[in-house]
């Protein structure tokens, strides 16, 4: 059992070691078609990350999505809480401090934290995954993950391929491994897990079926699939295949259907935009956005050709030795 103590330490040790904050933010917003967000100076201070992340964790109302799924998440981190007739799948939770407000959502919405019977992630960092020990808790689900992020997990999100120890979240035991495709079933209702790796080798694009009015619907709940602005494709000795890993994501984003568009940032998909549409009544669903989901892959696509040609012409300047 995790204390909210501890939980409220490691958010100020995470408002301290929060760097990639800005980052991710940066590279969230340009998956999301909006201009890359500038990363503060490196005298800028402290404050600047603890705002960073503070907008992100910003509460937002639970509400009805479409079908079967809701949105249980916050401003700026989306949360989703799929319900089937034997009880419900969670999919991410946020900060470990968004614990809290991650159950709270669910409550909201008329359902106990024991309905909660999977916990599924989109990746292994501490915005998204760090509250999955504290909601395993007090949920008593299982929880399944892909064997490629499942290690981070189980770590606490030590060794990074990115980011290294400078992010740690209280570590929490991986029920059932997944691998790419093996989908999972709850009570008639099933999600499928797409490896689409590059932000970390276990990035997960989950997909499922949902049925609205008489209709049924391709959902996507899309994970970070671009390059990060000025990033390199050649790998890091952490992690090797970055390269590879990226040009598997390639192939396969453009092969997943999409009616709705869904994703692990709220940017992705203007959560804010949408949800008030659908609070005044609009029809259709504006969260029906194939053509959404369709601008979403081409800026990944986009972000993955400047990055080779970026490579490439750092290989060509290359003084020779």
């Amino acid at each position: 059992m995790i204390s909210r103590k501890s939980l409220a330490a490691l958010a100020i040790l995470t408002a301290v070691a929060l760097a990639m904050v800005v980052a991710v933010a940066a590279g969230a917003h340009a998956q999301a078609g909006a201009p890359a967000a500038n990363p503060p100076a490196q005298n800028s201070g402290m404050p600047n990350l603890a705002q960073s992340a503070a907008a992100m964790k910003e509460p937002f109302p639970p509400f009805h999505i479409i079908g079967n799924i809701n949105y249980v998440g916050s401003k700026g981190i989306s949360c989703y809480l799929i319900t089937t007739p034997a009880g419900e799948i969670l999919l991410d939770t946020g900060y470990p401090d968004m614990a809290e407000q991650i159950e709270g959502n669910i409550q909201k919405l008329g359902y106990k934290l024991s309905d909660v019977k999977i916990i599924i992630d989109s990746h292994s960092h501490i915005d998204h995954a760090g509250g999955i020990a504290a909601v395993k808790s007090a949920t008593g689900a299982k929880l399944m993950s892909v064997a490629e992020d499942a290690v981070y997990l189980e770590n606490g999100g030590h060794n990074d391929v990115l980011f290294g120890d400078r992010n740690p979240f209280p570590a929490v035991k991986v029920d059932r491994i997944l691998h790419d495709g093996e989908s999972i079933t709850l009570g008639g209702v099933t999600l499928t897990p797409h490896l689409t790796p590059g932000h970390t080798p276990g990035n997960t694009t989950w997909t499922m079926v949902t049925e609205d009015k008489g209709k049924s619907y391709n959902v996507v709940f899309w994970v970070f699939v671009s390059v990060f602005p000025n990033a390199s494709l050649k790998g890091t000795p952490s992690y090797p295949n970055m390269g590879a890993d990226m040009a598997k994501t390639m192939k396969v984003i453009p092969t997943i259907k999409c009616d709705v568009f869904l994703g692990s940032n709220s940017s992705f998909f203007n959560l804010e935009q949408k949800h008030d549409a659908l609070m005044k009544g609009a029809d259709p669903n504006p969260f029906i956005d194939p053509q959404g989901c369709k601008e979403f892959v081409e800026r990944a696509q986009a972000s993955y050709q400047q990055a080779l040609q970026r490579d490439q012409a750092a290989a060509t300047t290359a003084p020779v030795k």
